[in-house]
């Protein structure tokens, strides 16, 4: 295929460049202190160690910085008007919003100085949401929203789109780069693939449905986290056996959740003052061969964006993450945390799923039913909550089940709610339910013939 002259062949570098380093930073295993990860993920890494014991004071300062700022403009005290446009989208947001900074900025405070209610900042609660979670976010997107162009501004999201949109098309009834979300969110982490989701939605790739659908059901847990999973609830062991489940698990329940409300109501509508994207456009005339793919990511480079331009975007979504997202993730990891810890309130809500587990055969499913309902809050919970069990069986179920529930409010489910993506509360609750029934049932089946 030609590339048309020199400005063909400027345009392919353009391409094959930034898209060659943006599938080595996020799609590419690499061994690191003798774990799989990806670079993103040793650069996340790196820069923890680097700032060590001052990772946490930082984190304190943004979240306090935060709070700060959008109470004076919430009461008026500090003209909105007055700062410029990037810096009023992150200080000027609903009251809710404004509760949600303040309350999450207490509450580290409370964590970081071991002041009020234990059941805030004890070890198996708000350390955990502070340092592990809400820290771990703050570095992650140091890096996480500079490198992500390199996926998703350059023409590599549209040659993987054509390529494979007929598969994804049939399957699943969604445009074809929906895969590289899901292909971030494996190796890097699920909240990298909802920030792929959402901007792609604003920039009018996805209707409301697409993106609603693609953040809920592909924007699948991260290899490194799985594997950390695995290990933590005793089953290093049967890691190829459990991921493996996991990916089965994860295929049906993306063919079948999104055929079932709420998703299915959601209308096909773009988002507003967009056109109709570049696949739908080439679709038809170049269906899914490689010259086709290839003229459609050449095209998007034609039009990517300049550095300056590049580097102005990443900021602010790295701002927006950190005064938005992080003080949510501190107060609702440790409330829901605080909840699994120290009240009857799961175990209440489990009931059905005992009843559930107990028809299928599952051995103590009275252990394993609170992991079946704790996951909504912190995908780590039911890992933590069913790492006592005896039975193997059972803890694979729970593995399995854990790792493909996907929606958890301390990060997932808050990003959702962040973006301008169609979903709220309710639905998020919803979809994790249906998600539980469909792949529990499942994951019990597979383990009876494994074990």
């Amino acid at each position: 295929m030609s590339t048309g002259g020199a400005s063909g062949k400027a345009n392919l570098i353009r391409f094959v460049l930034p898209s060659s380093l943006g599938v080595f930073c996020f799609l590419t295993p690499v061994t690191y202190g003798g774990e799989v990860t990806i670079l993103i993920g040793v650069l996340t890494s790196l820069a923890n160690e680097l700032l060590a014991e001052s990772r946490i004071p930082l984190l304190l300062f943004i979240v306090s910085f935060s709070a700060f700022l959008t109470t004076l403009v919430s009461l008026q005290i500090f003209s909105v008007l007055s700062v410029k446009p990037v810096w009023r989208d992150l200080i000027d947001v609903s009251w809710p919003w404004v509760t949600l900074r303040v309350l999450g900025a207490t509450c580290a405070w409370m964590i970081y100085l071991k002041e009020g209610p234990e059941w805030i900042w004890h070890d198996s609660t708000g350390q955990i949401a502070l340092n592990d979670l809400a820290g771990g976010i703050m570095t992650l997107f140091i890096f996480a929203a500079f490198l992500l162009p390199l996926l998703t501004d350059f023409g590599f999201m549209e040659f993987v789109g054509a390529s494979v949109q007929g598969v994804f098309r049939r399957v699943f009834n969604l445009p074809g780069r929906s895969a590289v979300d899901a292909m971030a969110s494996w190796l890097t982490a699920a909240a990298v693939g909802i920030t792929i989701t959402s901007q792609q939605y604003q920039r009018g790739f996805y209707t409301a449905r697409e993106s609603a659908v693609i953040a809920t059901n592909f924007s699948i847990t991260s290899l490194p986290f799985c594997l950390f999973i695995t290990e933590f609830i005793g089953l290093g062991h049967a890691f190829f056996q459990v991921y493996a489940t996991v990916l089965v698990l994860g295929l049906i329940a993306a063919i079948i959740t999104p055929r079932l409300p709420p998703l299915s109501r959601i209308p096909d509508e773009f988002f507003p003052g967009t056109e109709l994207r570049p696949e739908d456009k080439t679709k038809n005339s170049r269906g899914e061969t490689a010259s086709g793919a290839l003229q459609s990511a050449l095209e998007r480079t034609a039009q990517a964006p300049g550095l300056m331009s590049v580097m102005r975007e990443a900021t602010k979504n790295v701002l927006d993450i950190w005064f938005g997202l992080l003080p949510a993730v501190v107060l609702l990891g440790t409330l829901g945390m605080a909840i699994v810890e120290y009240t009857p309130i799961m175990q209440w809500f489990s009931w059905p799923f005992f009843w559930l587990l107990e028809l299928l055969r599952v051995p103590e499913a009275h252990l394993a039913a609170p992991t079946m309902v704790v996951g909504f809050f912190e995908m780590f919970l039911p890992a933590a909550v069913g790492a006592s069990i005896e039975s193997e069986l059972t803890r694979f179920v729970v593995c399995c089940v854990g790792l493909t529930q996907l929606i958890y409010m301390s990060e997932v489910g808050v990003l959702i709610l962040k973006t301008p993506l169609a979903l709220n509360f309710l639905n998020l609750g919803q979809i994790f339910l249906l998600r539980t029934l469909i792949v529990l049932p499942l994951s019990a089946a597979i383990a009876h013939l494994l074990y």
